[in-house]
């Protein structure tokens, strides 16, 4: 995984003294709080409902062994002792102090971390597949080009002030699982009949107030032109976006009004002016990136170990549901990629105690190369684990509370922190979160469904991505009372659709019941070997509507 060299080194270490006076000034009552409220923010410390909220940067969903052991130390040090892995691939901590900011800010940057634009408006922090590099439908490794992003527009002193939030993703498999689709900017890799590679550019996606699929602007834009062509797309918004509506700001509106062609002719009109500029990338520069990315020393793995691990398979019933389930096929022979799953109902979906990262580090060490991945299903994986220790990883997980067999499944939820700690949220998330897992915790029942997204947002601004999922949850605020919109039919994979709103909203109370009932008329009326999706799709939104209202 990649490694900072001596510049980003001394960036990070300069931010956080830049940081450090700033707080100073501002505790000091010498920085006022519309002055500090940028600056804080660009460095992602927010003010949450009860206490500062501190968002850390982990580029392109990469964390090492060692940066796990220095997040469990910092949030034993600094917070209550747990932390929240969020659906963009970040670490959140809900409760450290504001004047202990900068000191942990200096704690992250001697493990190679920061949280440099996970807020604020500019670029943030990039995303992409948790399987990146291992996958066994992938076209090609998207992390080098992942970095190339994060190293343009760490702070590209162009787009600091944007008219809003900006989101990148990436991936490079045949099979999206980065969510490309809602994202301001999606990015695919692919090969044409020439073997040339080429990046697939949409723009115009995202979730919140008002969602929408992102278009594609460029099909085949050659990869010696990524960072030209992007600068030229967030050149086109920063000069034509929005700035007199913050619920209007965002790129989704802006292609929106112009439509996609003009969007796209502008666009153009702007990489004139860079294409083949200064910031087009050769040959050396994509093979410096991709030196940090290293395959690592795998070991042989015989035949026999394999053979063995399929009759563990046949013979335990236990184990065979977390093969299922939470282990990925992987390019090497022999080796699996093997998911962790932070869903259990004990605890908030996401969250991570410091006990936990210390242990899960210790096992990305027994079991892989030190190489974590961060899920933007808000779990965790271990990417290069031999099929012979899969055992002794199973159950050295299950003793962590770790083993959950749910991954894929409707207990398998997304979910933001909600109004348990966010300020902008209309309603709590995570007790609909554990009242869902609690009703539906019988496995049998969770296998038999199949596949299901279940996904919750306290608020509009869809941090739990409830628009892409099958099932989605929002909290509303009516009259000062939590209601629960239900919503049917997202999906956030290449077949992307956002979901309908079922109806009128319900209370608390009453939200496992409707689940219930949506689940009843998916499996009255599928057909075999159909996901809910599928159901959903063919028999349309009436069937579910009346029974929930019936």
């Amino acid at each position: 995984m990649y490694r900072y060299d001596s510049y980003d080194q001394t960036l990070v270490d300069e931010r956080v003294a830049q940081f450090r006076d700033q707080m100073d000034r501002y505790l000091a009552g010498k920085l006022g709080e519309e002055e500090f409220r940028p600056v804080r923010l660009q460095n992602g410390l927010y003010i949450q409902r009860h206490a500062p909220m501190l968002r850390i940067a982990i580029p392109y969903g990469m964390l090492s062994s060692d940066q796990l052991r220095a997040l469990a130390t910092i949030t034993r040090r600094y917070d209550r002792g747990y932390g929240h892995f969020t659906t963009r691939q970040n670490l959140q901590l809900n409760w450290p102090a504001q004047e202990d900011v900068p000191d942990i800010l200096a704690d992250l940057a001697k493990v190679q971390m920061h949280a440099i634009q996970t807020s604020g408006n500019c670029i943030r922090n990039t995303t992409s597949d948790q399987f990146a590099g291992i996958a066994t439908d992938e076209v090609v490794d998207p992390r080098p080009w992942c970095e190339l992003i994060r190293q343009w527009s760490t702070l590209h002193p162009e787009f600091a002030y944007l008219p809003r939030k900006f989101k990148i993703a990436v991936t490079g498999a045949t099979e999206d699982r980065a969510a490309i689709h809602v994202h301001d900017i999606g990015l695919r890799l692919w090969l044409n009949d020439a073997g040339d590679l080429r990046f697939r550019v949409l723009a115009g996606g995202g979730m919140g107030r008002t969602p929408m699929i992102g278009e594609v602007v460029r099909e085949d834009l050659p990869w010696q032109h990524l960072l030209t062509y992007l600068e030229a797309i967030v050149r086109v918004y920063n000069q034509f976006g929005r700035r007199d509506n913050k619920f209007k700001a965002r790129i989704k509106i802006l292609v929106k009004a112009l439509g996609v062609e003009e969007f796209a002719r502008r666009v153009e009109a702007e990489w004139a002016h860079l294409k083949d500029g200064p910031q087009t990338l050769n040959d050396g520069a994509v093979d410096e990136a991709r030196t940090h990315f290293p395959e690592p020393p795998r070991r042989p793995v015989e035949e026999s170990a394999i053979v063995a691990y399929e009759k563990l398979r046949q013979e335990n019933r236990a184990f065979a549901r977390f093969v299922t389930n939470n282990v990925m096929d992987h390019k090497v022979a022999g080796y699996k990629a093997v998911t962790l799953s932070l869903k259990r109902r004990e605890a908030a979906p996401g969250d991570i105690t410091a006990d936990q990262m210390d242990a899960v580090a210790d096992l990305a060490e027994t079991f892989g190369f030190g190489e974590l991945r961060v899920t933007h299903e808000q779990n965790l994986v271990l990417s290069d684990v031999p099929v012979d220790e899969i055992e002794a990883l199973w159950q050295q997980l299950d003793a962590l509370g770790m083993a959950n067999p749910t991954v894929g499944t409707l207990n398998d939820i997304i979910c933001c922190p909600g109004g348990d700690f966010c300020s902008l949220a209309n309603a709590v998330s995570i007790p609909i979160a554990q009242a869902i897992q609690e009703r539906f915790e019988d496995l049998d029942f969770l296998y038999d469904l199949g596949p299901i997204d279940l996904n919750i947002s306290g608020c509009m601004n869809a941090c739990g991505h409830h628009h892409v999922g099958n099932i989605g949850i929002l909290g509303v605020d009516k009259k000062g009372e939590e209601y629960y919109q239900i919503s049917l039919g997202g999906n956030a994979d290449d077949d992307v659709s956002l979901g309908k709103i079922l109806g009128p909203s319900f209370y608390r109370e009453d939200v496992p019941d409707v689940i219930d009932k949506v689940l009843k008329v998916y499996v009255e009326k599928r057909h075999d070997d159909e996901r809910f999706l599928d159901t959903y799709r063919r028999i349309g939104h009436q069937p579910f509507k009346e029974r929930v209202y019936a």
